[in-house]
């Protein structure tokens, strides 16, 4: 007897169907109210591209044309900021019982954070004069713009952090996890970060969302900064700081694990590659790894 391929397929299209009606945790079909993480990205690109201008201008900018060329990205970036906003308001309405978001607080949002872009500016023009100062493989300051994945990290973060006080559900972590996708470096929004941070190398390093970290402070490659292992629901999972707390002008090498919200490493320490921490050192502190005995 011949197969029906076109028989088979529609069989299997009845079958994938009809699973929807077993109420799996991944069954639900509101998800089409959910941001569109295309869309994100792309207001992630024209925010961006609003740093740095003229790092991303594919003609000649002058005073005259600036204000133009800003617009042409702040104006996409507010309407897509305004819509995916709403999105993702409507779903969390939908997903808990919690206060409903006024009508027009995706707009309130969108425009807060726009006015926000010019420190935002200002705390990256810091950020990248510190990779520059500390990286002496650094040619310029074009170079580690457009080719520095902790640049690219940190920028997100930066944007994305600003959401994430607003109280804006989802949109925040799709951003996040886009830079982790190009950078291999995972900072939570929820991370605080002060003045002129740089990240060299970068790949492997991981930032907890309830992470503090100060000014001047500077991480290598594979350095995590995460919390002690708690199951969600269980005794202290969600109540306060589970990350640790940097104070200004840390140095953590290579490799290093840092763990816990009671650990703080105080301002002017350096932990050496590999060293794993659990509690608090003070200010000064030169912290090495010894190696397993002999």
């Amino acid at each position: 007897m011949a197969s029906d391929p076109h028989g088979e397929l529609e069989g299997a299209i009845d079958d994938v169907v009809a699973s929807y009606a077993a109420g799996r945790l991944i069954d639900s079909l509101h998800s089409a109210q959910l941001p569109n993480k295309r869309q994100v990205i792309e207001a992630l690109n024209h925010l961006k591209a609003s740093i740095y201008l003229g790092y991303y201008a594919t003609g000649a900018l002058d005073d005259a044309r600036l204000r133009f060329a800003v617009s042409a990205h702040v104006y996409p970036a507010h309407a897509i900021l305004v819509e995916q906003v709403r999105r993702a308001t409507s779903y969390e309405g939908f997903r808990s019982a919690g206060t409903p978001r006024e009508a027009d607080w995706p707009e309130a949002v969108a425009l807060r954070f726009l006015r926000r872009l010019p420190a935002i500016r200002a705390l990256l023009s810091k950020d990248v004069l510190a990779a520059f100062q500390g990286d002496p493989a650094a040619n310029s300051v074009e170079e580690v713009i457009f080719s520095y994945p902790s640049i690219e990290a940190i920028t997100v973060h930066r944007i994305a952090h600003e959401l994430h006080k607003e109280g804006v559900p989802m949109r925040p972590r799709i951003m996040a996890e886009h830079a982790h996708a190009n950078s291999g470096i995972d900072i939570h929004p929820g991370a605080t970060i002060g003045e002129s941070f740089f990240i060299d190398h970068g790949t492997g390093v991981v930032i907890g969302e309830t992470t503090v970290i100060g000014n001047n402070v500077k991480l290598y490659q594979g350095v995590t900064l995460g919390a002690l292992s708690l199951a969600r629901g269980g005794p202290g999972a969600q109540r306060g700081q589970r990350h640790p707390t940097l104070e200004d002008q840390v140095t953590i090498y290579a490799g290093a694990t840092i763990l816990g919200g009671q650990t703080v490493i105080g301002a002017g320490s350096v932990i050496g590659g590999n060293v794993w921490l659990v509690e608090s050192v003070p200010p000064g502190s030169h912290i090495s790894y010894e190696g397993p005995p002999r």
